[in-house]
C-alpha cells in the first residue's frame, strides 16, 4: 500500500460515518496482537485544552530523554501529524505500512471499524514499532466509548476543561458530558483533573470513588508576565517558568501538565526539573492563539466552540487592551456558532467571512446574513477564499491593527500554509 492509497482508504471509510463503542476496537486489537498492552500511556480527555496539555507533556517527557509517541486529532494539513514520535510526524512509508497492517486485520470483520478506530490502531502499531517509552494519547470524542479508551490502565488519566459540545452525543448538561469524559477513569488508576468547576469536580469525584481511583486536582499557576514571545508564571516549587504557548487559558493547561508530571515522578519516571523547564519553554501546539505576523499582528486560533471563543476573546483583551480587531472567520453549521459570536462580536471591528473546507461548513454568505438578521451586525463581508479575505484585511490594516483568524480548526491548516508555517 502506498501513502496515497492509504489516504484514499481513509476517505472511503469516512463516508461510512462513525459509531461509538469499544467492541470493534477490542476485536481489531486482538487481531493485531494487542499492541496497546505493550505500551505505557498518559490518556488525555476534555472539551478544551487537551491538545495543548498533551503537547506540553510530550515536550517535557522528550526533554527528559524518553522516546515519546503523541496521538492527536484532527490533523491540520497532513494525516501524519496525528502520529508523532519524538516531536516528528511519522513518515509516509510508516503510515502506509501500518495502514496496510490494520486494513488486513479489519477487512474480514463483520462489524466494520470506523475511521477513527482504524487510525487509533495505526497509532498503537506505529508507536510500538518505533519503540516508544510512553505515549501521550488524546481522546477523540467524549471518553467512555472513544476508541482510545481501549487501552489498559494508563500511568495517568487527565481531564482538562469541560464545556458543552457534541451535546447530541455526549449529553446536554455539563454533568452528563463530565460523566462521558470521566469514562476514561479505570479501576485503581490515577486521575489529574484540570477543571475546577463544582459540577465537573463532583461528577469526577463520584466516578473515582466508584472505581477506586486516586483523584488529584491540578494546582493553579500564578501569572507573572506575558508578551507575544511567550509568558511566565510560577507554580508549586517553581518560582518562574517560561511558557511558549500564548493565552491566559494556557496557564491552566500548563498547570495540569505539571501536575501530571508530578504524578509520573511518583510512579518512577525520571523527569528532571531542567527537562520540565525546557519542555514548557519549547513546546509547540500550532493554531492555538498563534502569532504568525507582527506587521500587522495576525493571530490564528482553531477555537470552534463557545468556551474556546471566550478564551480567545479574553486573550485578545489581555494582550491588546482597548482594541477592536478584524476577524477572518468561518464556522461549521453543526457547531454552536451563536456561542462563538456572543464571545467575539463585542471585539469585532469587522468580519471577513469564508467557508471552511468541510461538507459541514456554514456558507460564508449565510454566516453574514445570520449576523445581520440575528445580531444586527452589518460589518461582515463574505469572501470566496481565505486568500482573498486575508489580502483585503492586510491591505486595509493600519499601524497596530490586530487580525484574528478563528472559528474552525478546518481553517488553521490553510491559514498556516499561507504564512509558510508548515
Amino acid at each position: 500500500m502506498t501513502y496515497e492509497e492509504a489516504l484514499r482508504y481513509y476517505a472511503q471509510i469516512d463516508m461510512m460515518g462513525s459509531h461509538l463503542g469499544l467492541d470493534r476496537m477490542a476485536e481489531l486489537l486482538r487481531r493485531l496482537g494487542n499492541p496497546e498492552k505493550q505500551l505505557k500511556f498518559v490518556h488525555v480527555a476534555g472539551t478544551n485544552g487537551k491538545g495543548s496539555t498533551a503537547a506540553l507533556l510530550d515536550a517535557c517527557l522528550r526533554q527528559a530523554g524518553y522516546r515519546v509517541g503523541l496521538y492527536t486529532s484532527p490533523h491540520l494539513v497532513r494525516y501524519n501529524e496525528r502520529f508523532q514520535v519524538n516531536g516528528q510526524p511519522i513518515s509516509d512509508t510508516a503510515l502506509a505500512e501500518a495502514t496496510e497492517q490494520v486494513k488486513t486485520a479489519a477487512d474480514t470483520m463483520e462489524d466494520a471499524p470506523t475511521q477513527f478506530e482504524l487510525l487509533t490502531c495505526v497509532a498503537f502499531c506505529c508507536f510500538l514499532s518505533a519503540g516508544c517509552d510512553i505515549v501521550v494519547l488524546e481522546v477523540g470524542l467524549g471518553g467512555r466509548l472513544d476508541a482510545t479508551n481501549s487501552i489498559p490502565v494508563p500511568e495517568a488519566a487527565v481531564i482538562t476543561r469541560i464545556g458543552l459540545e457534541h451535546t447530541e452525543i455526549l449529553g446536554d448538561t455539563i454533568e452528563k458530558i463530565a460523566a462521558e469524559k470521566g469514562g476514561i477513569i479505570k479501576a485503581g488508576g490515577t486521575v489529574v483533573l484540570g477543571d475546577s468547576s463544582e459540577a465537573v469536580v463532583g461528577v469526577t469525584q463520584e466516578i473515582c470513588q466508584e472505581r477506586g481511583a486516586a483523584l488529584i486536582p491540578a494546582r493553579s499557576a500564578v501569572p507573572l508576565s506575558k508578551s507575544l514571545e511567550g509568558q511566565r508564571f510560577s507554580w508549586g516549587p517553581y518560582p518562574e517558568i517560561c511558557l511558549s504557548l500564548l493565552g491566559e487559558h494556557q496557564l491552566q493547561n500548563a498547570a495540569t501538565a505539571l501536575t501530571v508530571l508530578e504524578v509520573l515522578r511518583t510512579k518512577g519516571w525520571q523527569i528532571p526539573d531542567e527537562a520540565i523547564l525546557k519542555g514548557m519553554c519549547t513546546a509547540v501546539w500550532p493554531g492555538r492563539f498563534e502569532c504568525v505576523s507582527r506587521h500587522p499582528i495576525i493571530i490564528i486560533d482553531g477555537g470552534h466552540n463557545q468556551q474556546c471563543a471566550e478564551a480567545i476573546a479574553a486573550s485578545l483583551r489581555s494582550y491588546f487592551p482597548g482594541k477592536k480587531c478584524s476577524f477572518l472567520m468561518g464556522v461549521l453549521a453543526d457547531k454552536d456558532f451563536h456561542g462563538i459570536f456572543d464571545a467575539i462580536l463585542p471585539l469585532a471591528a469587522r468580519i471577513a467571512a469564508v467557508t471552511p473546507d468541510s461538507h459541514r461548513a456554514l456558507p460564508a454568505p449565510e454566516l453574514c446574513q445570520r449576523l445581520r438578521d440575528e445580531y444586527g451586525y452589518a460589518a461582515a463581508v463574505p469572501y470566496a477564499t481565505m486568500t482573498d479575505a486575508l489580502r483585503e484585511l492586510q491591505r486595509s490594516a493600519e499601524g497596530e491593527d490586530v487580525i484574528c483568524i478563528c472559528g474552525s480548526l478546518y481553517m488553521v491548516g490553510e491559514a498556516r500554509e499561507l504564512f509558510k508555517m508548515t
